[in-house]
């Protein structure tokens, strides 16, 4: 998975990221090295919750459709 993260640095100092295309994928930093590893921890975070989130909803739905098989698997998106 490929996608764009945005680094703009203050007038006062450090920097402002966030990822382009991802809502609440947003940190800030310092440095840009510290911007960019605390993005990624966010970038981590969101994706956690929002896997939490989906596996519950097709837990619930799946409940409705006891016939529905559901595969999880670990993947790397290579960031």
């Amino acid at each position: 998975m490929k996608t764009t993260a945005v680094f703009s640095q203050e007038e006062d100092g450090g920097y402002i990221a966030y990822i382009e295309k991802m809502p609440g994928v947003n940190t800030q930093g310092d440095t840009l090295e510290e911007a960019k590893s605390n993005l990624l921890e966010a970038l981590t975070m969101v994706m956690e919750v929002r896997r939490e989130m989906a596996k519950n909803e097709i837990l619930s739905s799946s409940k409705k459709l006891s016939k529905q098989k559901i595969i999880t698997e670990e993947i790397s998106l290579g960031v």
